[in-house]
């Protein structure tokens, strides 16, 4: 059992030190037990977890469930606070069950990676996984399996009724005539553990109904078997772009907006199918299901997350999400979940963005296989998308409590140009404190230090923490760089938590700050930049072109002398989202770097290479 530790706080510096660390080793579960380092990560993460619930943990130290997955399975069990968290409640699972259920169940997954839940929410499990395992996977780890363990790991027919559950009501029973007697006998297991988790809805984000390599079929899925097994579960096909096609995100220099899959490959043979039921009770959410293979990656990614939070919204049961190995486009939607249920104040509720960030990265990432290293040789910038993409769910209508039935407001097409919430950035030191501000995107409008960013014309209040590890610390230009935390988190964010979605919060007025009243002195206004809602930069200007703001409600001159726009209020979603998303950038520019084309080019690779050197690092030119 589990419970809270005071060595929970994260500090800025442990983003930076995971993120170099991440995107320089391969994790293994096996290296854990002799790594100093990622036992620290695993011991954070758990740190994490008891703040806000009661949990139990199986054992995979060795790798002997999964070779990539967490040394320690976190099953969460209930939500606790200050005043329940000591009580003395015994577990609600029977671990050595588990232990049993995830033995058995493990090779019917691809790479053994078999499903285990990794978030709460009102009771019901997000589980992640692999697809389904082919046949002849099944029985060369089978075959494996008896070589090593004298045949202990092979499910049998005995014993599987246990718990309480009858044949029936725990797996599916195949019929005598299959060919495939072991294939049977696991993916039963597999049932079986699903149905032990309450799961009743599976989103499969393949693009292909099997995975075929040189002419082989080396996996299956939910979707296609042929037994039927899976009848009993509600099955969502969602394809989505595989890793490869986020080095076309990199290439278009980190935009997303207009940027199409090409569906027409010869390997795509999925189509999206979502059962009519459930098309009829969500169309409250306004999607035409019919042209999803005409949308660009932000609609693409919008719409499915808006489908996911509605099944686990209006389900009386679980999900469980799955690419084929698990461990690229999984992370990327599980990753989505828990920071939009996290901003609406549905899960972690006790966790700064700090340490969502931190937790996000090392559990949902990095303990579950993603390979950063090679995706990041590779150009698969699939990753730096997901945190960068908190600013396309940003809005109310993202909202869990949302999705509830309420026609929700009409939203521009992804693929048309975004000009509104346009900001111009200054990019030479010594930018007139009446342009600093900050557009949806979160981009950085002034590369010195600030004390206040504007998201979409509402004022953020971030100060230099006392905990970074630039507080006081100076560069020789004089500015101190800008590592941001939130102003009195706990007392402002905490406590709006429950009602993240429908009560926006008033926001302290700014107040001048040493490092803005230094930065007044300079009388150099530099070049400046006209950068999108997308995070692209769209052309130059100089001061003596009177830049003007773009679009913004309060939009006017933001000329020498003038005033900057009136703030409004922001939701509590958006601005925890756009803080997580603030900080994930300063440190990946200065950690990983932007590659695309020649160092501190155009765009928004430009830009991050740029803010890496204000802020003391040097981003990395070439990635590849």
């Amino acid at each position: 059992m589990a419970s809270r530790e005071d060595g929970g706080k994260i500090r800025y510096e442990e983003i930076h030190s995971l993120l170099d660390f991440f995107s320089k080793n391969t994790f293994k579960t096996k290296d854990t037990q002799g790594n100093s380092r990622l036992k620290v990560i695993h011991r954070k993460c758990l740190d994490l977890f008891a703040k806000d619930y009661k949990y139990a943990t199986i054992d995979n130290s060795g790798g002997e469930l999964c070779g990539h997955y967490p040394a320690k399975l976190v099953l969460l069990e209930y939500e606790v606070d200050d005043a329940t968290r000591n009580t003395k409640v015994g577990s609600l699972y029977d671990l050595g069950w588990m232990h049993d259920l995830f033995t058995k169940a493990r090779l019917a997954r691809c790479r053994s990676r078999f499903v285990v839940p990794v978030m709460l929410y009102e009771g019901k499990h997000i589980c992640r996984s692999a697809t389904l395992a082919s046949g002849a996977e099944v029985y060369g780890r089978s075959g494996l399996d008896f070589l090593f363990s004298g045949g202990e790991s092979i499910p049998s027919e005995d014993g599987m009724v246990s718990n309480g559950m009858s044949r029936d009501q725990a797996v599916y029973v195949p019929n005598g005539n299959s060919e495939w007697q072991l294939v049977d006998s696991i993916r039963m297991q597999d049932i079986r553990l699903l149905k032990a988790l309450n799961i009743g809805t599976i989103v499969d984000l393949m693009v292909e109904n099997k995975k075929v390599k040189f002419g082989m079929q080396v996996t299956s899925s939910e979707k296609v078997d042929k037994e039927h097994r899976y009848a009993d579960f509600t099955l969502i096909s969602v394809p989505y772009p595989g890793c490869e096609f986020f080095k076309d995100y990199r290439d278009n220099d980190y935009v997303a907006e207009g940027l199409v899959f090409e569906w027409n490959q010869g390997y795509v043979d999925a189509d999206l199918q979502v059962p009519q039921s459930l098309i009829e009770k969500s169309r409250c959410l306004g999607i035409d299901w019919d042209r999803y293979r005409s949308w660009d990656l932000i609609k693409l990614t919008q719409n499915y997350l808006r489908l996911m939070l509605y099944c686990l919204h209006h389900g009386e049961s679980g999900l469980l999400v799955h690419c084929i190995s698990g461990w690229d486009r999984t992370p990327l939607h599980t990753s989505l979940l828990r920071l939009s249920l996290w901003a609406d104040g549905k899960m972690h509720k006790s966790l700064s963005a700090l340490e969502m960030l931190y937790l996000t990265i090392a559990y949902d990432w990095q303990l579950f296989g993603h390979n950063l290293q090679d995706r990041l040789s590779k150009g698969e910038e699939i990753f730096f998308f997901c945190f960068n993409f908190l600013k396309h769910i940003a809005g109310d209508e993202f909202c869990i409590d949302r999705v509830k039935g309420e026609t929700n407001r009409p939203t521009r097409s992804d693929s048309e140009p975004q000009f509104d919430d346009t900001v111009l950035i200054g990019i030479e030191d010594g930018s007139s404190p009446a342009r600093r501000h900050r557009d949806s995107s979160g981009s950085m409008s002034s590369i010195g230090s600030m004390s206040n960013c504007v998201l979409d014309g509402t004022t953020v209040p971030f100060t230099v923490g006392d905990d970074s590890p630039f507080s006081g610390e100076r560069h020789p230009n004089g500015n101190i760089p800008i590592m941001m935390q939130p102003m009195a988190q706990r007392a402002v964010l905490g406590s709006a938590a429950s009602s993240a979605c429908s009560s926006p919060m008033a926001v302290p007025s700014k107040k001048p700050t040493p490092v803005e009243a230094g930065s007044k002195s300079g009388s150099s206004v530099g070049s400046w930049q006209i950068v999108t809602e997308s995070g692209s930069i769209r052309g130059f200007t100089t001061s003596r072109d009177s830049p003007v703001l773009v679009g913004s409600e309060s939009s006017g001159s933001s000329g020498p002398g003038s005033s900057p726009p009136e703030p409004k209020e922001a939701s509590m979603r958006k601005m925890r989202l756009e803080e997580v998303r603030c900080i994930f950038l300063a440190h990946y520019s200065a950690v990983v770097g932007m590659r695309n084309g020649p160092e501190y080019g155009g765009g928004l690779s430009g830009f991050m290479g740029q803010l890496a050197s204000k802020v003391g690092f040097r981003a990395r030119a070439n990635i590849v």
